[in-house]
């Protein structure tokens, strides 16, 4: 495919009301070391990859403090800061890494509370563009959780509260305490689960930001959903990889993938797909 290496080819979703950016993002999770955890083999080499993301239009990057932990922050510091004034950072508390293999939830008030002050500093912002609660904690009602993320914009230190992994009951008691201006669940060609939050999304305007859009490198696992990505990207003369990504952009106004890489290469190819139009026949197939 001979396309525009530019994230704006995918068109403009705004968050909040004033934070407008490219419709294709970068997740910068995989610009840590191996399994999440420590630094990138190639520390100059993710400093790299962050700055060609930007050079080639993404103006949204989405992270955690529990990607390395806190690796990841570091790092777009490192590479960006001070930031173009058009870059929006999100990132995300309530997961705890004590150990490579473990994802602890937790939204206690006061744990989101010292993870944001964290992501702060590290960032070197004031405030947090969008602070995302990571994951619903199942023995802390959701409302204190974003209740102190309540606290935390209205002491200037949040612009905009997202969340993550939730269903459309625990969005809407979230609603019930703020705007939410983001959604991040799992989503992409092959898994659908959360199409019923999207729709939620597209009907209240709210960001979706798919995590995983690529299904972690293997697109599709069902064969039959495998051969119709493949048989567009023959037509197409583009990658699987930039199909699956087409096709999440033409499914939803509000979609916003964030595909992450350490790979110069699959960060082109990613971007590529901003400008692959899919036709009519091409959907049909995908459906």
């Amino acid at each position: 495919m001979n396309s525009p290496l530019n994230a704006a080819a995918a068109g403009q979703v705004t968050l909040g009301g004033d934070l407008r950016v490219n419709r294709l993002g970068f997740g910068a999770m995989r610009i840590t070391g191996p399994g999440v955890w420590g630094d990138p083999p190639d520390v100059s080499a993710a400093v790299r990859l962050l700055r060609r993301a930007v050079h080639l239009g993404v103006n949204f990057i989405d992270t955690a403090d529990a990607y390395g932990p806190q690796v990841s922050e570091d790092l777009l510091a490192r590479a960006l800061y001070p930031y173009p004034p058009e870059l929006v950072i999100a990132t995300k508390g309530g997961l705890v890494r004590p150990a490579r293999e473990a994802w602890n939830r937790d939204g206690r008030p006061e744990h989101l509370r010292a993870a944001c002050e964290g992501s702060l500093k590290r960032l070197r912002v004031e405030p947090i563009d969008v602070y995302q609660l990571h994951a619903p904690d199942p023995t802390i009602p959701i409302e204190e959780s974003i209740g102190e993320l309540v606290r935390l914009r209205a002491e200037g230190k949040i612009r905009h509260i997202g969340v993550s992994n939730v269903t459309v009951e625990q969005l809407e008691r979230c609603e019930q305490l703020a705007p939410i201006v983001s959604v991040q669940n799992r989503y992409n060609f092959d898994d659908r689960q959360s199409e019923d939050v999207l729709e939620h999304c597209a009907a209240h305007g709210i960001a979706f930001l798919p995590w995983a859009p690529l299904a972690s490198g293997r697109h599709a696992t069902r064969p039959e959903r495998r051969r119709a990505l493949a048989r567009v990207a023959e037509r197409r003369q583009a990658s699987v990889a930039q199909v699956a990504l087409a096709w999440l952009l033409q499914h939803a106004a509000v979609m916003l993938p964030i595909p992450g890489t350490a790979s110069q290469t699959h960060l082109e190819e990613n971007i590529a797909a901003a400008s692959l139009q899919l036709a009519g026949e091409d959907l049909s197939a995908l459906r």
